[in-house]
């Protein structure tokens, strides 16, 4: 006798059901978008940040996670059905069938309504509504209107995916500056190059799937010259903290050699392509990113230090 699924459900121990719910909120992802948030909440601030600076940093943190994650959750469910055609997508809790729409839609408006609620009345109007405005951009225009239509889903919707640094700056400051745009732009230029290395090797699975990435609608040759111009892109808009003196030095050689590494691999995509090494070259991004916001957040204090 075949046992229902929603009896399934509905049977499965607290435990497992609190780590599927976990899962929806995409960790990984959610963590770096904290991190940057955070790197933006810090340069905003001129000096050492005070105890209050401190306090509304975490309570800024926590409504962005709870609103980033609501937005993941939600992604799960529209593209359940795509995710459930992918090797790496497959086993989320709403792919397999652990989670029902339902449950994952409640769970979703429960941590918007959460992180919304604490931006608004502990942090500030401004940043609640970019970081609303951002759940609806990536939820909602790039999830359900742009990935499933354009080939170049990745780069107009990665305007939301490069929010994070604006959001940390307009929590700490109440207004969005030319300073916080310039970590916008980083972002916003790293996200197709990001991207698109990992469309290279899973360009099968986006066929089956249905998504219009690059490599399916134009093919690897014209996607790996895309890899390589964003990557030249990438690096110029690396050296706008720099140049608007938001950083200095310190971080312009870090920026400058994080740089030529990506740019090393992005040229080997171009002339001697392999799947083996777009999946290096994705996973480098991650670093890259990481590595770059870090870099920022030590130049911040070793300048206040000479």
């Amino acid at each position: 006798m075949t046992t229902p699924k929603s009896a399934t459900l509905a049977a499965a121990p607290l435990s497992s059901r609190w780590s599927q719910f976990y899962a929806l909120t995409k960790p990984r992802v959610v963590q770096l978008i904290v991190f940057c948030a955070l790197i933006g909440m810090v340069l905003a601030v001129p000096g050492a940040p005070s105890l209050a600076d401190l306090r509304l940093a975490a309570l800024a943190c926590a409504g962005i996670w709870l609103v980033a994650g609501a937005a993941a959750a939600f992604n799960c469910i529209v593209e359940q059905h795509i995710d459930a055609r992918m090797r790496r997508t497959a086993w989320r809790p709403t792919a397999k069938g652990e989670l029902s729409n339902t449950q994952t839609l409640a769970f979703s408006a429960l941590l918007c309504g959460m992180g919304s609620f604490i931006l608004y009345v502990w942090v500030n109007p401004l940043t609640m509504w970019l970081t609303f405005a951002t759940f609806v951009g990536y939820a909602v225009v790039y999830t359900v209107v742009l990935k499933p239509m354009t080939p170049q889903n990745i780069v107009i919707g990665g305007a939301s995916g490069a929010m994070p640094p604006v959001l940390g700056w307009a929590a700490v400051t109440g207004e969005v500056t030319p300073q916080a745009l310039t970590l916008f732009l980083i972002i916003f230029a790293w996200t197709p190059p990001h991207f698109w290395a990992l469309a290279l090797y899973r360009k099968h699975e986006y066929a089956k799937a249905g998504v219009p990435m690059l490599p399916v609608t134009h093919g690897d040759h014209f996607t790996r010259l895309h890899v390589l111009l964003y990557t030249l892109i990438l690096i110029a808009c690396s050296a706008l903290p720099f140049v608007t003196r938001l950083s200095g030095l310190p971080y312009l050689a870090a920026a400058m050699l994080l740089g030529a590494v990506f740019l090393y691999y992005a040229v080997k995509i171009y002339t001697d392509y392999s799947d083996a090494l777009a999946r290096r070259t994705f996973r480098y991004s991650i670093l890259y990113l990481t590595l770059l916001f870090a870099a920022l957040l030590v130049d911040h204090y070793l300048q206040l230090l000479f």
